[in-house]
């Protein structure tokens, strides 16, 4: 399958993943606003921001995952699959800045007694979590789906994959809607410890757990995402096949360099220094580049660009170059003759 249709398959699986969750959220946060503001609680407060903010970033979500699907042109040749990054990183600020504060907010605010919850409106709190898990719970069902299927082509186990993965949109929805489930486990258990002691710190430290968990769900997310637009290695099983491929090819006599980027959803940039065979002409060398180059792309479908650069093994500058970034030189796949 050629790569386009793959990242298309992989923006529809995403778009209907992350449609389910802004579904489920809509209806979510009307929901617990509603019940905030009839039963004065908290952590009912909190939740209720924390859904308004996953409201938000499922719609950033979308955003994301239309303007990275453009194709490229003249001022973007590689495409604009780092745009989805951005809008994600985004998720993860709004997170924090829209659902953490606001709860540790109305937890700060419950302990020095300004506000309290009315006891009597606690069977509205009860129901409105009761239903908010059953919605939540059906859209993580399918973020989980969806992130174990992928792990499961990369043959990854779930958490390798979480931390590899170059399409953090599911991996998004995933933590949020778990998250959310946790949180709503959380609301329950103060409004329910409130009511039965009659003590509102209960509401209020369900509140300040309810912060802490989403400025760590934030700092995840941020990590992921940071991470792919500085711009990471692809792969390295990926990396290793490329460099026995490359290794094994009759014209090169040396690896001398291998360089890979992910600059979108299951989009690899592969820029390689070879030392070929001296007795090869100038035509030998381009028409092995393109047959190579070829090679690559069809062995791995996520690979899009390659790059490929005649170099002697033994220029001192770029010896030093390979050493700095790796620590050592490449070496060929066969012993050198």
């Amino acid at each position: 399958m050629p790569p386009d249709e793959t990242d298309h398959g992989t923006r529809d699986e995403s778009s209907l993943t992350v449609a389910l969750a802004l579904a489920a959220n809509l209806g979510i946060a009307v929901a617990k606003i509603v019940a905030a503001l009839i039963t004065g609680s908290a952590s009912l407060a909190a939740e209720a921001a924390h859904s308004v903010a996953d409201t938000f970033n499922e719609v950033l979500l979308m955003v994301g995952l239309r303007r990275s699907g453009r194709p490229a042109d003249r001022r973007h040749p590689l495409g604009y699959g780092k745009e989805r990054y951005i809008w994600t990183l985004l998720v993860a600020v709004a997170i924090f800045g829209m659902g953490a504060l606001f709860s540790f907010y109305q937890g700060v605010q419950t302990l020095a007694g300004h506000r309290a919850a009315d006891e009597g409106g606690a069977v509205v709190g009860y129901a409105v979590l009761g239903i908010a898990f059953v919605l939540e719970a059906t859209s993580w069902q399918q973020a989980v789906r969806q992130v174990r299927a992928a792990a499961r082509a990369e043959d990854l186990p779930l958490r390798a994959h979480i931390r590899r993965t170059d399409e953090p949109t599911s991996v998004s929805v995933l933590l949020e809607d778990s998250a959310a489930l946790i949180g709503l486990v959380l609301a329950f258990g103060g409004l329910g410890l409130h009511q039965l002691t009659g003590s509102p710190v209960w509401d209020a430290v369900g509140s300040l757990l309810i912060g802490v968990l989403l400025t760590a769900v934030a700092l995840v997310l941020g990590r992921i995402n940071l991470n792919l637009l500085i711009g990471t290695q692809a792969d390295p099983r990926l990396v290793a096949d490329v460099r026995a491929a490359l290794g094994a090819a009759p014209e090169v006599d040396w690896v001398v360099d291998i360089v890979t980027v992910t600059f979108g959803a299951d989009r690899v940039l592969v820029c390689a220094r070879l030392d070929f065979r001296d007795s090869l002409t100038a035509g030998d060398v381009e028409r092995a580049c393109v047959r190579m180059a070829h090679e690559l792309r069809d062995a791995h479908e996520e690979i899009d660009e390659v790059f490929l650069e005649p170099v002697p093994r033994d220029d001192p500058e770029l010896r030093e170059r390979v050493i700095a970034r790796y620590g050592r030189t490449s070496r060929p796949r066969r012993s050198e003759s």
